[in-house]
């Protein structure tokens, strides 16, 4: 029995060595309100002070919800990788912890949509609130913004990260927000463009377009028209070997998306842009020329023949499998720069293509030049090149998603200076992507939301992508998710000053613009 006590002492005072006390340890003030969160939340109140995120924090979720506890294991994961603490999720023990954070759903959330979420950071808890998984998300993403690169300097002999205290309410301006990455002038792999939905994730876009395919390649396996992959994917911009997803690796990518809310949202450009797939099929071509492969850039030159039903056949094939791949609402069908399509040849090749489209269960998504077909009110136009398109869209009844070629093509080059790029529709810095607004287009009610497209032509590979996509893409993230009245260039550019070394931490190639004073850590 003596043997027994003294053990049980040991026990004890080996418990108080691992939990020394640290409730009466002082941190620095801190500000929540000047935090260099992207997109910028949509109210946040500072309390001065500050939570100390150790090994001696845990999380707990409600009780048994599947979801949340994913979201919790998947935080506790990103906070071991970023900071090395091993932060337990629902711990069995007995052992009070010194701080904790809190994921829970909350019918009450306002507003009322599905990524809202509140933030309350106190000294001692963190508690995010949400009325869905998606919003805990969301909230998510703005708490490990919150974390500082490096443990704070204190008297404890372990690593204290220590969060600013206050309040957020936040929740999106538009429920799209969204960049298109263009996989057919040049094929990325699965790995690469996982790497891409990482760090849309990270800053709140929710809607991943895909341009499957175009003149220079197919990119997705189609079972019932096999040489579509097989021979229309093996070419791209410049002569390379090109690629195609099979289906098991499009799952894969819806899959890891959804994972992260990121809705998928798939192109198959047509009437125009299909020379690859008039070259795997020549029943399919309306140009009346011998198709060739193409690993040029020229556009507008090929079409479908409109008038054949054997084209609506094989459009019903290819639609009803990548629908069936696809959860997300939303089918794209291009149908931008069709130039040799006769215009009452178009106008009756996208009425019949929108009811395949609805016929599958999808919601039809076109660029601007749709917007003059006889359309469902259920479809999207996406404006790249005409106002008075979108707006004949908006008179039909139509939502419309904004991408102006002018502010918010990633394509663009950001000046003489860019390495990679085009140029034909404007030069845009990244103050110049910055400093517009819907409303400059559009009303609110009017709008799905943004969509920043990037074209292939003069990108190969990821590193070449992320140089145009970023650091624009933070400032549309932010244009779709943070009211307008709270925009500010001159500030927004000091938050964005702070996102160059979380950038280069997630190993993101990004173009280091002159315009923004960039923070360096040494």
């Amino acid at each position: 029995m003596r043997y027994l006590t003294l053990l049980s002492v040991l026990i004890l005072l080996s418990a108080c060595e691992k939990e020394p006390p640290r409730r009466n340890l002082q941190f620095a003030k801190t500000d929540l309100a000047t935090a260099s969160l992207v997109p910028l939340p949509n109210s946040i109140r500072s309390t001065g002070s500050g939570f100390p995120l150790d090994r001696y924090t845990i999380i707990q979720t409600a009780a048994q919800h599947p979801e949340l506890e994913r979201l919790a294991a998947a935080m506790a994961a990103k906070l071991e990788a970023r900071t090395a603490l091993q932060i337990p999720v629902n711990p069995t023990e007995t052992t009070r912890p010194q701080s904790v954070v809190q994921l829970r759903l909350d019918a009450s959330i306002e507003p009322d949509t599905p990524e809202a979420y509140e933030l309350s950071i106190r000294s001692d808890s963190v508690l995010l609130s949400a009325n869905s998984p998606v919003g805990c998300f969301r909230g998510l993403q703005t708490l490990y913004q919150l974390i500082p690169a490096a443990s704070t300097d204190t008297l404890a002999d372990h690593p204290i990260y220590v969060l600013p205290t206050g309040f957020i309410r936040d929740a999106p301006r538009f429920a799209y927000r969204g960049t298109m990455l263009d996989v057919s002038r040049h094929f990325f792999s699965v790995a690469e463009v996982k790497e891409y939905i990482d760090v849309l994730a990270y800053y709140k876009i929710n809607h991943l377009h895909l341009h499957l395919s175009d003149d220079q390649g197919w990119r997705i396996e189609i079972k019932s028209w096999p040489k579509l992959a097989e021979v229309g994917g093996k070419t791209e911009v410049g002569g390379g070997d090109g690629g195609y997803y099979t289906q098991a690796d499009y799952t894969e990518l819806v899959a890891y998306a959804a994972e992260r809310f990121i809705t998928i949202v798939p192109e198959i450009d047509m009437p125009g842009h299909t020379n690859a797939a008039s070259l795997a099929y020549p029943i399919l071509n309306g140009n009346g020329k011998k198709i060739e492969p193409y690993t040029g850039t020229r556009v507008g030159f090929s079409t479908f023949n409109t008038r054949a039903d054997t084209v609506y056949a094989f459009i019903d094939d290819v639609v009803r499998e990548i629908a069936a791949l696809t959860p997300g609402p939303y089918f794209h069908i291009g149908g931008d720069e069709s130039h040799v399509t006769k215009k009452e040849d178009y106008l009756y090749f996208v009425d019949r293509v929108e009811k395949i489209v609805r016929g599958h269960g999808k919601r039809m998504i076109g660029w601007d030049e749709v917007a003059n077909a006889d359309l469902d009110a259920s479809s999207v136009v996406q404006l790249w090149n005409s106002v008075e398109n979108a707006q004949l869209g908006v008179r039909k009844g139509m939502q419309v998603l904004l991408s102006p070629a002018k502010r918010a093509y990633l394509d663009m080059q950001y000046d003489t200076n860019s390495v990679h790029g085009l140029n034909w529709a404007a030069y845009i810095p990244v103050d110049s992507g910055y400093i517009w607004d819907p409303n400059n287009y559009l009303p609110d009610a009017q709008v799905l939301g943004i969509e920043a497209p990037l074209w292939s032509e003069t990108v190969a590979n990821l590193d070449e992508v992320e140089y145009l996509a970023f650091p624009r893409l933070l400032g549309y993230a932010e244009i779709g998710w943070t009211a307008p009245e709270r925009r500010n260039w001159l500030e927004y550019r000091r938050r964005l000053a702070a996102q160059g070394p979380v950038l280069k931490k997630m190993g993101v190639d990004f173009y280091p613009s002159a315009r923004v004073p960039w923070v360096v850590v040494r």
